[in-house]
């Protein structure tokens, strides 16, 4: 009995299409590259892509009149019609007006005009009108580019190479040097004089250049970019920078009355002789209930402190250190005058750290940005909330001392407080010259002390 038991061997090389990968990087290279000639130069070959009219905000452009800018729009469109006319009467020049040189003229001019809606077509076609400008010519000199097909094709690779990508033109390139060799080789006999040479040497200087503004341009939008990414991360670090700040400052002003809630409860039954129990219980529970509050306080608030960040001694700013604020920025030079309207009120300590830290900032702000100029500093105690109008003048003409550039970290903070406070902000130029920040911060209703009036 015959064994017609097939025995199945592996495929060489683990079988599948494992077997038929290049394992050379050389193949693997040469394969990338007919995929990219593929890509390039013959997918989608003829795809309709119209020139776009240039950008009217250039440092030229904008200056023209309305009328004139439009016009100038279509420059670009303008210079290669302007290279492919040039083209076309070179040719019909080089054929002494026959008519095979008109058609020669129009051949020429016909790949340069279609880079402007089919960029990649147009170079296939002037190769193609090279061999027909190249068989009607009746020039024996400058085989196989006559005048009019070299000036074409020219034009027509640099336009492309514009309106495409580096590795594009260098297939141009390459195809454009294997065009002229077969050319001149094959079809080159009883010519006396082959223009390839030149061809690719102009060519190639024309493709450089414009390779480099390629990666200049590229290098410009990748600069533009990080510096968007940058600014936009500043912005945010320096949000959270002062958003810890506030939580530091906040935490002072909550952890120092809770503080005293604890201590007034502890000592508050030593004051009374034989207080009843319930209400030693009483203080006890409001004791421990501060101090609970005051510890978790702490660990909330922690993770935004900085470790080295020690709690200052004296007690924080309020509306009432506000004459101390501004005479010691008198004495740095600034004239700045100070209004109060409204029944002032004694207001939460939180709100009177906000406004006394945007009143610092802003007149901080005028100092830095229009040295010499005269601030104004109003404070109107409404119903329900507190206004504050901080507004400068202009920095007057011949100071001594130049505006100093800053980070707008400033006006990031104020909107961040008001922000913490559901309050409202508006900070721009005046119609003057100079600068004015209003904000409105709500508050509870409270009592009413003493007027301190204009100072």
């Amino acid at each position: 009995m015959t064994d017609t038991t097939e025995t199945h061997m592996p495929p060489p090389h683990g079988g599948g299409h494992d077997a038929y990968k290049p394992r050379s990087p050389e193949v693997r290279a040469a394969l990338d590259a007919l995929r990219g000639l593929r890509q390039d130069l013959f997918h989608d070959a003829f795809a309709y892509r119209p020139l776009p009219r240039m950008a009217a905000s250039g440092p030229l452009t904008r200056r023209l009149p309305g009328r004139v800018r439009e016009y100038a729009a279509w420059t670009p469109h303008a210079v290669v019609a302007a290279a492919g006319v040039m083209a076309m009467f070179s040719a019909w020049a080089s054929g002494q007006g026959t008519m095979s040189a008109v058609l020669c003229g129009l051949f020429a001019l016909a790949p340069v005009l279609v880079t402007l809606i089919r960029p990649v077509g147009a170079f296939w076609l002037s190769l193609a009108s090279t061999t027909a400008v190249a068989v009607l010519g009746s020039s024996w000199s400058n085989w196989p580019w006559l005048p009019g097909s070299f000036i074409s094709h020219l034009t027509v690779l640099t336009v492309v190479a514009i309106r495409t990508r580096p590795r594009t033109a260098a297939w141009m390139w390459v195809l454009t040097a294997v065009y002229g060799f077969v050319s001149e080789t094959v079809f080159g006999w009883g010519h006396y004089a082959t223009n390839t040479g030149p061809m690719l040497v102009v060519s190639a200087m024309a493709l450089l250049v414009v390779t480099v503004w390629h990666i200049r341009r590229t290098a410009e939008q990748e600069v533009t970019a990080q510096q968007t990414v940058t600014a936009h991360e500043r912005s945010k670090r320096t949000l959270l920078e002062e958003r810890s700040t506030i939580a530091r400052e906040l935490h002072d002003v909550v952890a120092h009355h809770m503080s005293v809630v604890a201590i007034q409860a502890e000592a508050a039954p030593y004051r009374v002789e034989n207080p009843p129990p319930e209400l030693e219980r009483a203080f006890a529970t409001i004791r421990e209930n501060a101090v609970a509050a005051l510890t978790e306080l702490r660990r909330v608030l922690g993770v935004v402190r900085a470790e080295d960040y020690e709690a200052p001694d004296a007690p924080q700013p309020t509306l009432a250190d506000l004459d101390r604020l501004l005479a010691n920025v008198r004495d740095t030079g600034l004239s700045v005058q100070k209004t109060v309207t409204g029944a002032v009120r004694e207001l939460p300590q939180g709100v009177e750290l906000s406004a006394y830290r945007i009143v610092q900032e802003a007149l901080s702000n005028t100092l830095r940005h229009a040295p010499g100029a005269a601030a104004q500093v109003e404070i109107g105690y409404v119903l329900g909330g507190l206004g504050l109008r901080i507004v400068n003048g202009p920095p007057p003409a011949g100071a001594l001392l130049k505006p100093s550039p800053g980070a707008g970290h400033g006006i990031t903070g104020m909107r961040e407080r008001v922000s913490m406070l559901d309050g409202e902000m508006t900070a721009g130029r005046t119609d003057e010259g100079g600068y004015e920040v209003a904000v409105y911060l709500p508050v509870p209703s409270a009592g009413v002390r003493t007027s301190e009036g204009d100072a």
